[in-house]
């Protein structure tokens, strides 16, 4: 189980700095884009990335906080893709893909960091007959 938290914070900290990169980048006018940019989604990505950052490090610690924070940041990205998706005109199917990706790795790592152990730790108490 150690192993799949770790590789869980790794990717925590692959998206929170890819996040933060990309989004300075444009905010910085170093990078433009050809499609119409949501000035508001940058600000928010670049944000969450620095949640991410320590997010990883709370799951590379196994704090339990992680756990919430895991949630919190899965939920924000699930609402902003329904927006993005459902209500904006404006926003760019590459800002849509971009988003799908974040959450679906934010995904991944709740699966790996809160589902798995959770299925495994009630596994192992069902076999388990001295435990009641």
């Amino acid at each position: 189980m150690k192993i799949l938290k770790k590789i869980a914070a790794v990717l925590a900290l692959f998206i929170g700095v890819m996040s933060i990169f990309a989004g300075s980048k444009v905010l910085l006018g170093i990078d433009t884009k050809d499609y119409p940019v949501l000035i508001w989604l940058i600000v928010y990505n670049v944000i969450m990335g620095v949640v991410s950052i320590y997010a990883a490090f709370l799951i590379w610690k196994t704090d339990y906080r992680a756990n919430n924070l895991i949630t919190i940041i899965l939920t924000l990205h699930l609402l902003v893709l329904l927006y993005l998706n459902f209500i904006s005109e404006s926003a760019a199917h590459e800002s849509k893909m971009a988003m799908v990706f974040r959450t679906v790795i934010w995904l991944v790592i709740a699966v790996m960091y809160i589902q798995i152990p959770l299925y495994l730790n009630k596994k192992s108490q069902a076999n388990n007959p001295n435990t009641k």
